[in-house]
């Protein structure tokens, strides 16, 4: 058994020597993804709303790249500068999940890796079976 980098081209390049997604046997695993806007190589935006819409929006395209969507995932990280933006974030997560609640961990960090960022999301989910 071995495992398989996933990329899409409709991402932003990752800013280190990792892949944006890592998959083994049906098990994908999404590494945290920032705002960035492939399209536009910029930022989505400076709020937390903006902001978590395009991270999830990224944990989707390297999903379905992988054959899977948000509706398989099963755990996301999301990692917070500002934990007062809590509600604000989940409002949006949310709306992209619908009724599918993951398991998920929240935690408050000092800072991310790129000016503006305010948000960073990662996830595991499984590629449901074709049977």
């Amino acid at each position: 058994m071995s495992h398989r980098p996933v990329h899409a081209n409709n991402l932003p390049k990752p800013v280190g020597p990792y892949s944006p997604g890592m998959g083994f046997e049906r098990l994908i695993f999404v590494s945290g993804q920032a705002a960035m806007d492939a399209a536009t190589g910029k930022l989505a935006g400076d709020d937390i709303e903006r902001q978590t819409e395009q991270c999830l929006k990224n944990v989707r395209a390297i999903l379905e790249a992988a054959g899977s969507s948000l509706q398989h995932v099963l755990r996301c990280g999301v990692f917070l500068v500002d934990m007062r933006e809590f509600q604000r974030m989940n409002a949006v997560y949310a709306r992209m999940f619908g009724d599918h609640r993951p398991a998920r961990t929240t935690v408050q960090v000092a800072g991310l890796p790129g000016d503006g960022l305010v948000v960073e999301i990662d996830a595991v989910a499984y590629i449901p079976s074709s049977d």
